[in-house]
Order: structure tokens, then sequence, then C-alpha cells
């Protein structure tokens, strides 16, 4: 399946864009080609990342090679970046056209300018977003914390070598792993999900055990200020485990598995349709 590439235009100027992990990622040759006017944009940005590598900068992380349409209309790596990417690599560049292609990103990427700016904007809309759906108020409590627990994290991860995507996968499923004996993606055929994120679909015992696994996996990390990816597995599993154990003991207690394909929204449309 091919991506989902378009075009966006600033000031007649062309955007390449697709979508990745449900959000806009902008080419970064692009912009840099519409704030410098540069008659190499690329020969531009190998210098200014090369130059960025060279103090330190965190911006170039923030980049991923996705395919997008050529000139030649053949799908190429491009170097691309979503939202807060764009806007730290915009500061990088000097220009006059700064403010107004800011200005310009806040509409086409949506509301993600002002989330990056003011983190509790974000925190209203999922919030709101779950409500919508039909999720009732404590499950969106324990969802809000999860989704805080998992960023503290991969904040973590990022710090003590996790670099690329795969790298926060593999980890991910490590503690899935040894908190419920499968990993995510075993987990979501199981609930008979594709696309669809696989905590919102969680019921409240599955949300509180992930996050259990997640956060001892972050503490265990701060008590054995761990280093590279071999340790960070290793400490993925002992956190997760820890998950594990406790589960283990509630399903003895309760006499019922925690982990099956039971499907927390789905049972809540029903209930809704029920009441109508």
């Amino acid at each position: 399946m091919q991506p989902d590439t378009k075009i966006a235009i600033f000031k007649g100027r062309k955007v390449r864009k697709t979508l990745h992990q449900n959000e806009w990622w902008f080419s970064v040759v692009d912009v840099c080609g519409v704030l410098t006017d540069s008659v190499d944009a690329g020969a531009y940005w190998r210098k200014l990342k090369e130059r960025l590598k060279t103090e330190g900068s965190e911006v170039v992380t923030f980049c991923h090679g996705l395919k997008l349409k050529a000139p030649d209309g053949k799908l190429r790596e491009t170097d691309c970046a979503d939202t807060e990417g764009v806007l730290r690599i915009v500061q990088s560049i000097p220009s006059p056209k700064a403010e107004p292609f800011k200005r310009w990103l806040a509409k086409v990427g949506y509301e993600r300018v002002q989330e990056i700016e003011n983190p509790e904007l974000a925190t209203k809309r999922t919030r709101m977003l779950y409500k919508l759906k039909g999720y009732s108020d404590d499950w969106i409590e324990k969802r809000m914390r999860g989704i805080a627990v998992r960023e503290e994290l991969t904040d973590e991860w990022q710090n003590r070598g996790a670099k690329e995507e795969k790298d926060y996968e593999i980890l991910t499923a490590q503690i899935s792993k040894a908190a419920f004996g499968i990993t995510p993606d075993e987990y979501k055929k199981l609930k008979g999900l594709k696309r669809e994120n696989l905590c919102d679909h969680m019921d409240d015992f599955e949300l509180i055990f992930t996050m259990l696994g997640e956060r001892s996996t972050t503490e265990i990390h701060l008590n054995e200020d761990s280093e590279g990816i071999p340790k960070l597995k290793a400490y993925a599993c002992a956190g997760g485990k820890i998950a594990g154990d406790a589960r283990k003991a509630l399903e003895k207690r309760l006499k019922r598995p925690i982990v099956s394909g039971h499907n927390y929204l789905k049972e809540k449309e029903s209930q809704k349709k029920i009441k109508q």
C-alpha cells in the first residue's frame, strides 16, 4: 500500500507531506527551500544537518526517512519531520519567513503547534475525544495516567540509548510479554484489532497492569542508571515481570484470566445501544 502523500502550498511553494503515525510529516528539504530560497535545498539541508549534529543538537533525531513522491514521479526516501520537528528546524534557520511559516504550519498541521506550546490543550482534547467515544470518567482517568507513565518511560529510553522506532517496539514487546504473556501484536489479534490503539480497548485491570509494568521499568532504569539497548531490554523484562507476577496473583484470586479478547470500547458501544 502506498503512503498517503499530499502537497501543501506555502506562498506558492510546494511542501510535500505524508501521513505517518496518524500525523502529518513534512519534507525537511522542502521546508528548507521555502525558508531560504536556496537553489539547492537538498545541499542546504545536508550542511545544516551536519552542523546540527556537530553542535550536538537533538533536531536531527526528530527526522525520519519516509517515502515521498519525487519530481520524476517515483517514491523516494526523504528526510521528514512532524510538526514539532519542523518547528525546531525552523528555529535553526535564520529567515524572515519563519513566523509566517509557523502560522501556516499551525493551519496545515492542525492543532499540534498549539499543543506543543501548551500541552494542557492536548490533554483536554484527548479527554474530550474519549468522552465522546463513550468511555467512563474512571476509565479516562486511568488512560490519561497511563499515557503520562508511557511518556516518562519513552523519555528514559531515549536518554539511555533507544533511537530507532524499532527499538521502542522491541522494548514495549518485552514488557508486554513479561506482563501479559503475549506481545502487543498478539494482544491486538486476540482482541480483533488492526490499526486501532491497543490500550484504548483495554479494561481497567489491563490498563493498571500495563501502567505497573511500564512504571516499574522506569524506576528500575533510574535505580540502575542503565545505558544501552541490551540493558534496556533486560530491565524491560524485569519491569514487565513485576506486573506479570501481580496479574497472575490476581487471576488466581479471581479464578479467571485478565488477558482476553474482551474489548472495552465495543462493550461500551453495545451498552449505549441497549439504553437507546
